[in-house]
């Protein structure tokens, strides 16, 4: 049976302000703010957890983070509903990053050409993947951590650098020129599934410089200025994150607990100039699409696995409940299918995506799944979102003060609560949209603060119960 071919097109730590027509004027993104003017965005869409691998692993599973034990980085997992869409007659590959642990695993593909993340061989994790052999194959030496703590002022850079290697063989417009190289040479499937991974925005922020100027000669760029009072407020977790990230370079990222405005300019300059290159790349992309016979005829969706700090709240990366690193874009795009130029502010999560893709092509979804299709959504039928939306993660390698936090987030209130702390985080977002004013002590706020602890406290028994159920149909 034929399908509408489905393109699943994901960036790795892009935030939701990153995307012109989302309403973010200095950016430049041509490519994307086409889809959002022809699609539907999804403009309150929050990850399962603020990091790659609990993240990726929920998208690609339909359950919580807490229901798959997949709750930091580093936590193997290949389990994904891709194969039901193989049992639907989709030739089903993966070209860039999926983060599955181990690297390589099929996870219901055909076809993977896998790429990891630009740094991956570090920390014992030694893994060759298709960028690296296509760099050996050129005789080029991959700009790295290593080749970085070279520079004289590394110390100062807080993982900028530029790209000294030839454009072409830079991640993204590698992985975005081997999906076309799929696309031009195979022969065209009845029903094409397609991941397609792009390794940045994530650092190192390493863009070709004559991105970067775009952004360093704009003097309206936003640039994050955290005061004193923002960096005492953060709960303790937070506080010891700075301090290990200005010790230990995770990803050639070397912090500063006191960074000068230069310094975050151009941090922030170069990781929206990655966010361009990929747009450059998406467009090529569209247009092979589209010589090759499958633009009018796709499902196309773009997202992310989660945001980036960059340097707000004094914060680097990813690993806190602050919106810049849990919401992220989500915008579908099919002719005649979705509906275009359509800004839907109901919450949802981000594996709710992978629910509609099943949900698309009439694959079944996993038993007892958590997530919600938001096809009825993207037909214009009625629909207002989630109460809520969860967030969680367990200690990871930046995250030497935490075991585990979550987050439940409504419209108006948030609240980040850390197992093991009298401390937390509550803020009102309506009044405070910056997450700059913590109300956790506020007498004033006590009723929300246990209304929203209860709240947590229902989620995960519910989800016993739905775990329950999965456990009674295994047997």
């Amino acid at each position: 049976m034929k399908h509408k071919h489905i393109f699943l097109i994901m960036t790795d730590q892009q935030r939701f302000d990153t995307i012109a027509a989302l309403g973010f004027g200095h950016m430049h993104t041509p490519n994307m703010d086409r889809l959002v003017r022809e699609g539907t965005s999804f403009d309150n869409c929050f990850v399962n957890a603020p990091s790659c691998v609990p993240s990726r692993a929920s998208l690609f599973n339909g359950y919580y983070p807490h229901a798959t034990g997949v709750l930091r980085n580093g936590l193997h997992w290949q389990r994904t509903w891709v194969s039901s869409l193989a049992s639907q007659g989709y030739h089903c590959v993966n070209v860039g990053k999926m983060h599955t642990i181990p690297y390589d695993a099929k996870a219901g593909f055909h076809e993977r050409f896998v790429c990891e993340n630009k740094d991956r061989y570090y920390e014992g994790r030694w893994f060759a993947d298709e960028w690296d052999k296509a760099l050996v194959a050129r005789s080029q030496i991959k700009p790295s951590r290593e080749r970085y703590r070279e520079l004289p002022d590394y110390k100062e850079r807080l993982g900028a650098y530029e790209w000294t290697l030839p454009a072409q063989s830079h991640a993204d417009f590698f992985v975005g020129d081997m999906a076309n190289w799929w696309l031009q040479t195979r022969p065209k499937p009845e029903s094409l599934f397609m991941q397609i991974g792009f390794l940045g925005p994530h650092p190192p922020y390493d863009p070709v410089a004559s991105y970067a100027q775009h952004y360093l000669d704009n003097p309206n760029l936003p640039v994050p200025d955290p005061k004193p009072s923002d960096l005492d407020a953060l709960p303790a977790f937070l506080k010891a994150k700075r301090v290990h990230d200005s010790k230990v370079d995770h990803d050639a990222v070397l912090w500063s607990l006191e960074p000068t405005h230069a310094q975050l300019r151009r941090l922030c300059a170069y990781y929206l100039a990655n966010v361009s290159m990929i747009d450059e790349a998406l467009g090529k992309l569209l247009k092979t699409m589209e010589s090759k016979g499958y633009l009018e005829d796709s499902l196309i969706i773009f997202c992310s696995d989660h945001g980036e700090a960059l340097g707000e709240h004094g914060l680097s990366q990813k690993w806190s409940m602050y919106d810049v690193v849990t919401r992220v874009p989500a915008i579908f795009w099919a002719p005649g299918e979705v509906l275009p130029g359509q800004r839907l502010g109901g919450l949802c999560q981000l594996f709710d995506v992978g629910a509609t893709i099943l949900d698309w092509a009439g694959a079944p979804m996993p038993p007892a799944a958590q997530a919600q299709s938001l096809l009825p959504a993207l037909r214009g039928e009625a629909w207002s979102g989630r109460e809520a939306v969860f967030s969680e993660q367990a200690g990871d390698v930046a995250l030497t003060g935490a075991s585990l936090f979550t987050m439940v987030r409504e419209h108006r209130y948030k609240l980040v609560h850390i197992t093991g702390s009298t401390e937390g985080q509550l803020f009102d977002l309506e009044r405070d949209p910056g997450e700059l004013h913590n109300l956790w002590d506020d007498p004033a706020h006590q009723a929300e603060r246990l209304r929203l602890l209860q709240s947590i406290l229902e989620w995960r028994m519910q989800s016993s119960v739905q775990t329950m159920s999965l456990m009674g149909d295994a047997r």
